[in-house]
C-alpha cells in the first residue's frame, strides 16, 4: 500500500475518535457545569479541557475569560483550533475523500454526510443546545465505525484504520486519567467550602469528579455492573488501566494493537512489535497498587510518552513524514 494511502486511512481514524472523545468531554462537562457548585470549581473543570488537549495557550491567544461558552466556542467550533469538533471532522472527511477507493461507498457517504449535516447544524449554531450538538457528534462517530465493521474487507486498509483508532483512544484515555487526577485536593478543599457555606455534603463534588471522569470515557455503566459500590479513586484507575474488557481500557488499546501490526508488517515493523511488546509486559506484571505507590501521574506521564512514541515510529515506517506532509 502506498504510503499517502496508508496515512489517509490512519488520520481519517484519528480525527473520528478525536471528534467523538472530544465531544464526549465536552458534554460530560457541560452537563457538570449545570449542577450548583463553587466558581472556582466551575472554571477548573473548564480549564482541564483545554489542558488534557494541550490548548491552554492557543485558547488564551483567542479569550479572554475561561467559562463554558468560550471554551465550548473554541472546541467545537474554531475552525484555528486543529482538535475542535468542526476541524476533526472536516479532516476526517477529506482524508476519506482521498482514498475513497480503499473505502467502500457506505463508510464514504457517512463520512460526508456527517460533514454536510455539520453545515446545517453551523448555521444555527447560536440557537443550537450543546448537548444535541455533542450527542449527535458521538452518535456520527459510532455510526462511522458500524458501517466500517459491517462493510469494509479486513485488509490493509482496514487495519490502518483500526491502529489510528486504537492509538488516538489509548492518547486520550491516559490523558483524561492524567488530568483528572493532578489536583483531588484541591476538589476536596472546594467541596469542603462550599459545604460550609451553605450545609451541601462535600462528598457530592468527590462523586461527581470520578463520575464526571468515567461518563468522559463511557465507562460510568460498566463501572457500575464491575463494582456496583461508591465510586473510589483507585477502582476507577484499576478500570482505565488495567481491566481488558473495557474497550477504553490502556491495557485493551494495548492489546488490540499488537495483532494489528503483525497484519502490516514491513521492514521496519519489527522494532514497532518490540516496543508494544514492551508496554504490554509492564502492564500484564503491574498491578494497581504498585501504580499508585509509584504514582499515578508518573505512570500515565510514562504511559504517554511510550503510546506517543510507538505512534512516531508507527508514522515513521509506514507513513508520510510530517515535514513532507
Amino acid at each position: 500500500m502506498l504510503s499517502r494511502t496508508a496515512d489517509c486511512l490512519y488520520w481519517m481514524a484519528r480525527y473520528t475518535e478525536r471528534a467523538e472523545n472530544t465531544a464526549r468531554m465536552l458534554d460530560v462537562n457541560h452537563q457538570t457545569s449545570l449542577l450548583p457548585q463553587p466558581a472556582e470549581f466551575l472554571e477548573q473543570s473548564w480549564k482541564k479541557l483545554l489542558t488534557i488537549s494541550k490548548l491552554e495557550e492557543a485558547f488564551l491567544s483567542k479569550y479572554d475569560v475561561v467559562n463554558r461558552e468560550n471554551v465550548l466556542d473554541f472546541m467545537i467550533y474554531e475552525t484555528s483550533n486543529p482538535s475542535s469538533i468542526v476541524s476533526c471532522l472536516f479532516a476526517a472527511r477529506e482524508n476519506a475523500r482521498v482514498i475513497r477507493g480503499k473505502i467502500t461507498s457506505e463508510v464514504w457517504e457517512t463520512q460526508n454526510t456527517t460533514w454536510l449535516e455539520l453545515q446545517r447544524i453551523l448555521e444555527a449554531r447560536h440557537q443550537s443546545d450543546p448537548s444535541r450538538l455533542l450527542e449527535w457528534v458521538k452518535h456520527r462517530c459510532h455510526l462511522f465505525r458500524g458501517v466500517l465493521y459491517g462493510t469494509m474487507l479486513k485488509n490493509e486498509a482496514f487495519y490502518f484504520i483500526n491502529v489510528g483508532t486504537l492509538l488516538e483512544r489509548a492518547d486520550n484515555t491516559a490523558r483524561i486519567l492524567e488530568t483528572k487526577y493532578e489536583d483531588p485536593a484541591a476538589l476536596r478543599v472546594l467541596g469542603a467550602k462550599k459545604s460550609s457555606e451553605d450545609g451541601t455534603d462535600g462528598e457530592f463534588f468527590d462523586f461527581y469528579h470520578w463520575a464526571a471522569l468515567l461518563r468522559s470515557v463511557s465507562a460510568f455503566e460498566i463501572y457500575r455492573q464491575i463494582y456496583s459500590d461508591q465510586v473510589t479513586p483507585k477502582q476507577v484507575a484499576q478500570l482505565l488501566i488495567f481491566n481488558k474488557q473495557m474497550p477504553r481500557s490502556l491495557v485493551s488499546c494495548v492489546n488490540e494493537l499488537i495483532p494489528l501490526i503483525s497484519e502490516v508488517k514491513n521492514q521496519q515493523s519489527k522494532e514497532i512489535e518490540r516496543l508494544l511488546g514492551k508496554l504490554k509486559a509492564s502492564l500484564d506484571y503491574s498491578d494497581i497498587d504498585e501504580v499508585f505507590e509509584q504514582g499515578l501521574e508518573e505512570f500515565i506521564e510514562a504511559f504517554l510518552e511510550r503510546i506517543n512514541y510507538i505512534a512516531d515510529e508507527f508514522s515513521n515506517a509506514y507513513l508520510i513524514p510530517l515535514a513532507v506532509a
